[in-house]
């Protein structure tokens, strides 16, 4: 990679662009290829249209492997390199991390599907995300469990900051209107002890706060072949069987659980034509997460035509951006609670996999 990366202004030299995501395990690497394909589209939109004043874009990936100091490393590597800003990331605790590092070291971070809302200890002007906040989109889950009669609710948890602020926020939402969550340690129950606590407790609900493949896969396979559970909803507001490798591992089994997606009824017009080049690209039906990472190209465009390659002036437009994006019109304000600038709000849906036919998603609920 030449140091003279974002050099010079209408030389067409390359205006790099960091791009982080979980491409190898323990991440979830079909999310981040997922990412990475909705970014290397919109990269390739961009200078397929011209650049920016005539400088192509150019992706420079490091791979997170959900690893929170990896990221931090890579951000400190494309800020040496140049960058004029950094975008992506999936995992929550990773981003939160990524996003201290580039705002200490004055780097614009546009944070493409991490959702915990205190992405950054502090209140900043230097990253802006496209993903909705996670108290949004799980109280929107939270409903939906009322909705449908859940009151008596569990979760198979893992010790991380992200799962534990699902719990919160389940619990925050659901005790006013007379539900209760229980927490059952997936680190010190397996599936089978974990069946009996459910049995146990009476819980009408199972959420999986916890990593996929493991331990959510054999959490479902035991709760399913465990006849007291037979009427027990089994739902992930993490979206895990969002993935194809959910319904590969799991069959049958995997549909029917409810999960969080951030798609509108209809795409916009641009967002019909990314869904057909991104089923290309990825061989089905994109993932939602395709579009953040198209989306977030689009608003980082957007931005570097208007303002220039400025690091500073790149922060300071996040108030200003304003995107045709390929779920709705994307600008940035500030949201009570959360301290970047925020697309308020994203498209939420509650979807499963129909137990009929498993590769179709059932729209539940929207919000």
């Amino acid at each position: 990679m030449s140091t003279a990366l974002g050099a010079g202004r209408g030389d067409g030299v390359a205006i790099g662009v960091g791009a982080l995501a979980p491409l190898t395990p323990p991440g979830w690497a079909e999310a981040g290829r997922q990412l990475l394909a909705g970014l290397e589209l919109g990269v390739r939109d961009v200078n397929d249209a011209g650049g920016i004043g005539g400088r192509p874009l150019e992706l420079v990936v490091r791979d997170t492997a959900a690893d929170p100091q990896r990221a931090e490393a890579a951000v400190d590597e494309l800020a040496r390199l140049g960058v004029a800003a950094v975008t992506g990331e999936y995992h929550s605790v990773v981003a939160r991390a990524a996003a201290a590092r580039a705002d200490a070291l004055g780097l614009p971070f546009l944070c493409s599907s991490a959702v915990l809302d205190a992405l950054t200890g502090q209140p900043t002007e230097r990253v802006a995300r496209i993903a909705p906040a996670q108290s949004h989109g799980w109280r929107i889950y939270a409903d939906f469990l009322l909705g449908a009669g859940h009151t008596r609710i569990a979760v198979a948890t893992q010790p991380s900051v992200y799962w534990a602020s699902g719990t919160a926020i389940l619990r925050e939402h659901l005790a006013p209107r007379g539900g209760s969550v229980v927490e059952l340690d997936t680190g010190t129950l397996g599936p089978a002890a974990l069946c009996d606590a459910l049995a146990a407790h009476g819980a009408t609900a199972l959420l999986l706060l916890a990593g996929h493949p493991e331990p959510a896969v054999p959490v479902v396979r035991a709760v399913r072949r465990d006849p007291r559970l037979a009427g027990v909803l089994i739902g992930a507001p993490a979206g895990q069987p969002e993935f194809a490798e959910w319904a590969t591992l799991l069959g049958a089994d995997g549909a029917g659980i409810p999960f969080l997606r951030y798609l509108p009824e209809r795409l916009t017009p641009l967002g019909a034509r990314v869904e057909a080049e991104l089923r290309e690209r990825t061989g089905g039906a994109p993932s939602f997460v395709a579009f953040e990472g198209y989306d977030t190209i689009a608003v980082l465009a957007d931005v570097l035509r208007a303002h220039g390659t400025d690091r500073a002036d790149i922060a300071a437009s996040w108030a200003r951006a304003d995107t045709e994006g390929t779920r709705g019109r994307i600008r940035f304000s500030r949201a009570p609670g959360i301290g970047v600038r925020q697309w308020v709000w994203p498209p939420v849906q509650v979807v499963d996999r129909d137990p009929a036919e498993p590769g179709r998603f059932r729209v539940l609920r929207t919000g």
